[in-house]
């Protein structure tokens, strides 16, 4: 089966799903990556001394070793403009997240929850383009998308997950949790391997603990669908 992710800027994906994504390349899955923005508009750049053109092309080039140490089937990075996709016509991001579906056409399409899980707005227009794009798709029969996944964190506590950092991580409740997929000691070090790749990065991965955060499983909530108990696999039960 083929899998396509999307999220708005580079490190979305070792930031959340890479351990899953490589058990799922491991299991002879195809696995693609969208990125819609070269991410250079990130508060690092000023500690760098970099404009945003040239630390997006840094992040770019972070993201070409990404792509290799997670095997993925491959990868694509647009230059939308990052801390901006708020300004856009959601129809022009609409389109071309649309296009690549329709140039992969994945069985599985993951992005983002609602709450963006740490509430930045390029994440919470992505998860709307994604649920309209799925629904739009759908409604054209095309004969592959068949599932739209969002990767989440599981709610703790009192429902914020604060660790080191100067945000609050947004979680979704038990209930909303349908699939859970577990990690082996390989996805685990392919995980840490994706994040290690942003060098310009390491302050802030330090800060967020991202693998002690993420652990030794991966949680997804799926839209319009819903399992109780939740599923170990986004390919179990999909629907005709």
């Amino acid at each position: 089966m083929k899998f396509l992710y999307v999220f708005p800027h580079p490190d979305d994906e070792a930031f959340g799903p890479a351990g899953a994504m490589h058990r799922q390349l491991q299991q002879g899955h195809e696995v693609y990556l969208l990125t819609l923005t070269r991410g250079g508009a990130t508060k690092q750049r000023q500690r760098l001394g970099l404009s945003i053109e040239e630390m997006g092309e840094v992040r770019y080039q972070e993201m070409l070793e990404v792509e290799k140490a997670l095997g993925l089937s491959g990868m694509t990075v647009l230059d939308l403009p990052d801390s901006g996709l708020k300004h856009m016509d959601p129809r022009e991001i609409e389109k071309v997240v649309s296009d690549h579906i329709r140039k992969i056409q994945p069985d599985i399409f993951v992005s983002y929850p609602v709450h963006g899980i740490s509430g930045f707005h390029d994440h919470l227009v992505m998860h709307a383009v994604a649920k309209q794009v799925f629904l739009t798709l759908r409604d054209e029969d095309v004969p592959y998308l068949k599932r739209l996944a969002f990767f989440t964190i599981p709610y703790e506590g009192d429902g914020t997950f604060k660790k080191g950092v100067d945000f609050i991580l947004k979680q979704s409740l038990p209930e909303e949790i349908d699939c859970i997929v577990s990690l082996n000691e390989s996805n685990i070090d392919a995980l840490q391997e994706s994040l290690d790749c942003y060098k310009t990065y390491q302050q802030v991965i330090e800060k967020v603990q991202v693998k002690e955060l993420i652990g030794d499983s991966i949680y997804f909530e799926i839209y319009q669908e819903s399992f109780n108990p939740p599923i170990t696999d986004l390919t179990e039960q999909l629907p005709d």
